[in-house]
């Protein structure tokens, strides 16, 4: 089944770096940053985002795990106290891109042998560009990849299969030479949609049941991909 595989795109939070290690702790401070330390204006934001202040980590479903910037973004202004968007998207982006990225593995292993067989890779987020590339730049990975879409790089965002597209025109493989790799089912639906094999891995929130169905498999990780190619 595997040996057709040309090309693997990868979504980034939660698939290349261990969701909620990451981005709990930056979750937990801009939730009791922007409420002013109101304890019920908290729970009310953590309940929108679904979000577990006690434990910093992500219930399964939450808005954050797929959505794009901006709609995280409009969910949370209505408790901020300035109620100004542009201060807000400022502040959201300056923390995640200086946020510490915590990797599901040795990437720079993972990515060398991948570039070794020859094949293309990507990477397509719902983040946007600009903290994509300050997180991949953290471990100097981004010269791995020939192809690196946010939200806000022109081809949309996930579960559409724009920035799919993107990657397919940009490296002259067709859709059934790929495979979309990712922890959501905004990351597997847009694979579908763009008639790439989907991989889903767990190091997200979302549980094997729920990614199951629109998976052709499940991996622990993306560290197991390369047992699985061969």
């Amino acid at each position: 089944m595997t040996s057709a595989i040309r090309g693997i795109v990868f979504d980034k939070d939660g698939t290349l770096f261990d969701f909620d290690r990451t981005w709990g702790p930056v979750t937990g401070q801009l939730i009791r940053d922007e409420t002013a330390g109101d304890p019920h204006q908290q729970a009310a934001l953590a309940d929108l985002l679904g979000f577990d202040l006690a434990r910093d980590r992500f219930f399964p479903g939450s808005l954050v795990i797929a959505s794009t910037a901006d709609v995280v973004e409009a969910a949370v202004l209505p408790f901020t106290q300035d109620q100004d968007a542009a201060a807000l998207r400022a502040r959201m982006r300056a923390a995640t891109s200086a946020v510490p990225q915590v990797p599901v593995g040795d990437l720079h292993g993972l990515f060398q042998g991948l570039r070794g067989r020859e094949l293309a890779l990507g990477i397509a987020t719902n983040d946007a560009e600009a903290p994509a590339m300050a997180n991949l730049s953290q471990f100097d990975l981004q010269g791995y990849f020939t192809f690196i879409a946010g939200m806000d790089s022109g081809f949309g965002s996930k579960p559409e299969a724009g920035q799919l597209h993107g990657f397919c025109d940009h490296t002259g493989l067709r859709p059934a030479e790929c495979l979309m790799v990712g922890d959501s089912l905004h990351d597997l639906h847009a694979g579908r949609a763009a008639g790439m094999r989907t991989v889903g891995v767990l190091t997200g929130p979302a549980p094997e049941a729920e990614l199951a169905p629109v998976a052709d498999v499940i991996l622990p990780s993306i560290m197991d991909l390369p047992a699985w190619l061969a």
